[in-house]
């Protein structure tokens, strides 16, 4: 259980990073490499979501899941992650029409 929820957090910071990535280049107006990392951001985050996902058919299929700390701690650093990605969209979309 500790190793799935640090391939979630591993994936969700790799995700997270990129998307920050992501808006420095288009506050540089390198809007090409702006929209890749908005794409590589999503690929790890839904890396991420696999194992999230994996955890939670287990749960549904009967499968015990006991609760720590550790997999708290990766399903918020994921869901935040997620919401710093779809910022980032929002704002490299405002950059873009600057």
């Amino acid at each position: 259980m500790t190793e799935t929820a640090f391939q979630i957090i591993l994936y969700a910071g790799n995700g997270k990073s990129n998307a920050m990535e992501a808006i420095q280049e288009a506050k540089e107006g390198n809007f090409a490499k702006s929209d890749e990392l908005i794409e590589a951001a999503g690929e790890e985050l839904n890396k991420a979501h696999d194992y999230q996902t994996k955890l939670l058919q287990g749960e549904a299929n009967g499968e015990e899941s006991p609760l720590n700390l550790m997999l708290v701690h990766s399903q918020d650093h994921l869901m935040t992650s997620m919401t710093v990605r779809d910022l980032a969209v929002e704002l490299v979309e405002i950059y873009r029409i600057k």
